[in-house]
């Protein structure tokens, strides 16, 4: 075997030039092709045979073949071949003297040419054809590049996007539980709130809660959206800030025995709370069911003379369901009413004072859906003590003193602190609270 390792001069000392491997069973042809390659730039190395050319290619790497196609021992479409099946990146080079048509296809079939050359050859064809060769592979060898570095970012995307996509969802999480808290602490602040305008005096204490939760009940029994609901909700709290600035005298004295004059200043507190709650964007909508809580279905009402349905649905409920308790404490009639009396008196007034919708929705809560809910209500929490108190549980009602003050908000959760103060408050006040707690139901 002959070989041969002859190299040109890098004319450029930054790129590396390109590596041909010239197989062919004549010296001199090797001889002509390593000068002409060698002049173009090109490292040349070259091989007498087959055989000699599979062993240079197993020592160093060669970036283009250009093999005859008659050699003795093993032809130019064998030896391509298996250049083909061991080094599939080489590009691979016919040279052939003759026109045998079959020899050629033979060759290009299984040795998968690029192109093949005619003997005898032009050098700047065969130069040309050679640089071609060279561009389309390192074309080939970019795009294969490209879509590796494409493959491999897309991975790096896809996991990265994973994780963004967990750590979204994980802080949508904590946004969500710090809003839902937030909203819970609004409410409750405006019990508290509620609860001291309450303090002023003992028939008006746990008014204002036990309004809102019938303003509630009545907003869900008519399907009204979560959001208007929750505004009847929060006016039923605050229907009486307006109240604040009463003397004792009036905020004694029942509406039904008041003077023209006490009526007159009485009517104002909704306008004045209206004016008290309007700047808080939150409390816009409660504001405006307060200050429409004084106007009738039949348009006598004050301030406006609004009728019907021209009057906002959620001061519609808060009329009803703000007279109905206020029957019962003394603070509307001359005298106490028995809540059958006071019910009666209001279905009495459907389409006077009252919305006769608001009104049936009200009978319908005070008949079979009333019970419905209370056992609702006991089969998902239970009453204990304070003796049966333990830390972790979690209050489903509001804690409500006996005169009606609001003493822990629904969701509050017990430790052992609150608990033992608490029991201090039963000492102190010589009483016994009764507190409901949740109880989580296993289906």
């Amino acid at each position: 075997m002959n070989l041969n390792t002859d190299s040109a001069v890098q004319p450029d000392a930054e790129l590396t030039p390109a590596t041909i491997l010239c197989v062919d069973d004549e010296p001199n042809i090797l001889s002509a092709l390593r000068r002409l390659f060698r002049s173009a730039g090109f490292q040349v190395r070259t091989a007498v045979g087959g055989a000699a050319g599979l062993e240079l290619l197993e020592s160093e790497t060669v970036d283009l073949v250009i093999s005859d196609m008659r050699m003795p021992e093993m032809d130019g479409a064998e030896f391509l071949q298996q250049v083909r099946q061991r080094w599939p990146d080489t590009v691979r080079l016919l040279l052939t003297g003759y026109s045998e048509v079959t020899s050629i296809i033979g060759a290009i079939n299984r040795g998968e040419i690029y192109r093949y050359i005619s003997k005898p050859w032009d050098d700047n064809d065969i130069i040309l054809i050679v640089k071609q060769a060279l561009e389309r592979k390192a074309l080939e060898q970019e795009k294969k590049r490209l879509e590796t570095l494409a493959i491999r970012q897309n991975e790096e995307l896809k996991t990265l996007n994973a994780s963004l996509e967990s750590k979204v969802a994980a802080r949508t999480a904590e946004l969500s539980v710090a809003n839902e808290k937030l909203k819970t602490n609004f409410v409750t602040s405006i019990k508290i709130f509620s609860t001291l305008i309450e303090m002023r005096g003992g028939n008006l204490a746990g008014h204002s809660r036990r309004v809102a939760d019938l303003c509630r009940r009545l907003a869900q029994k008519m399907e009204l959206d979560g959001k208007l609901a929750q505004e009847v909700f929060v006016a039923g709290l605050l229907h009486e800030i307006g109240k604040v600035g009463f003397a004792d005298e009036l905020l004694r004295t029942p509406v039904g025995m008041m003077t023209p004059a006490q009526l007159d200043l009485y009517r104002k507190h909704i306008v004045q709370a209206e004016q008290v709650l309007m700047p808080l964007q939150d409390l816009k909508g409660a504001a405006e069911i307060i200050c429409g809580q004084f106007e009738r279905y039949d348009g006598t009402g004050f301030p406006e003379k609004l009728t019907a349905g021209s009057i906002p649905v959620g001061a519609r409920i808060l009329a009803l369901a703000s007279d109905y308790d206020s029957m019962q404490i003394g603070t509307l009639t001359q005298r106490r009413l028995t809540p059958e009396e006071a019910r009666i008196l209001i279905v009495h007034s459907s389409g006077k004072r009252y919305d006769p919708e608001v009104v049936a929705a009200f009978v319908a809560l005070m008949g079979s859906s009333a019970r419905d809910e209370a056992e609702k209500e006991q089969a998902s929490d239970t009453a204990v003590s304070s003796k049966e108190m333990q830390p972790g549980m979690v209050l489903s009602r509001d804690l409500i003193t006996p005169s009606g003050l609001l003493m822990l908000s629904t969701d509050h959760v017990l430790d052992a602190r609150l608990i033992r103060k608490i029991m201090d408050f039963e000492r102190s006040g010589g009483m016994q609270l009764t507190a409901y707690i949740r109880v989580e139901r296993r289906h």
